[in-house]
This record gives C-alpha cells, sequence and structure tokens, in this order.
C-alpha cells in the first residue's frame, strides 16, 4: 500500500472550465500508480471541480450559462467587497464540487469515454489555483 501527494497549480484565463485529465494521468503515471482512490480537491472557495464531457466544447459553455441563471452578478448580495463576481463564485463552488475521489486502475483513472476532469474558475479575472492531489493505493511492480 501507498500513499503519494502532489500540488498541482493550474492557471486559469478567467470564468470558465480548465481540463486537468492530462496533468491527473500524468502524475499517477509519475508515480507509478496501479490500483487505488485518486482524491482531487480545491483549496479555494471560488472555484470548482466537475467531471464532465470532454468532447463538445457546447456542453462546458452550456453548463457554465446554467451557473450565471443559478447565480448572476446583478443581484444585490450582502457580501460584495471583492466584486461583483465574488459571491455567485461562493454559490457556484457550493452547489458543484471542490473535492473528487476518482478510481484507479491499471494505473489509469477509471472514467467513462467522455469524461474529463475540470477546475472550473467561477471568477471573471484570471487566477492561479491550488489543487492537492492524493492516492491511496497500490503501486505498479
Amino acid at each position: 500500500m501507498m500513499q503519494a501527494s502532489h500540488r498541482l497549480i493550474v492557471e486559469t484565463s478567467g470564468k470558465g472550465f480548465t481540463e486537468i485529465t492530462r496533468d491527473l494521468a500524468h502524475w499517477l503515471s509519475a508515480i507509478a500508480a496501479k490500483d487505488g482512490l485518486l482524491t482531487v480537491f480545491v483549496r479555494h472557495t471560488s472555484a470548482s471541480l466537475t467531471i464532465q464531457e470532454n468532447a463538445d466544447p457546447a456542453v462546458q459553455r452550456d453548463l457554465m450559462t446554467a451557473l450565471e441563471l443559478l447565480a448572476p452578478e446583478d443581484r444585490d448580495y450582502v457580501h460584495a467587497e471583492e466584486g461583483p463576481d465574488d459571491m455567485p463564485s461562493h454559490i457556484k463552488s457550493m452547489v458543484t464540487s471542490v473535492s473528487l475521489g476518482i478510481p484507479v486502475m491499471d494505473g489509469k483513472m477509471g472514467l467513462g469515454t467522455w469524461q474529463g476532469v475540470f477546475l472550473i474558475e467561477h471568477r471573471a479575472a484570471p487566477h492561479r489555483r491550488s489543487v492537492v492531489l492524493s492516492f491511496t493505493g497500490d503501486a505498479a511492480n
């Protein structure tokens, strides 16, 4: 049984999805992971994680539209010190995920054919996001 952890820095370009699937796969390969569980955790309250379709970018656009409708910036929020996109960003990260558990089988994430792992940036400005990776399981021999 092995345990390994790593911090991944993700540069975003503002609101939207940034796919990190390849980064996760590369790290699993680098640590010679075989079978176990990969935990992915974003260390921010205005960004989140999701597993979603990675084949058609229209899915991501529609998901961003749905999130904007859920928590629009033009509401009169009490918490407004950090700009009009801050409180909506907190709401969006609350209803999405900040942590994902992904099974690892034979060194590869057990994702479906059209699934990818994404960091969702909810703020308008580009940010540097910290994502913690943790693998628990068996190492390849």
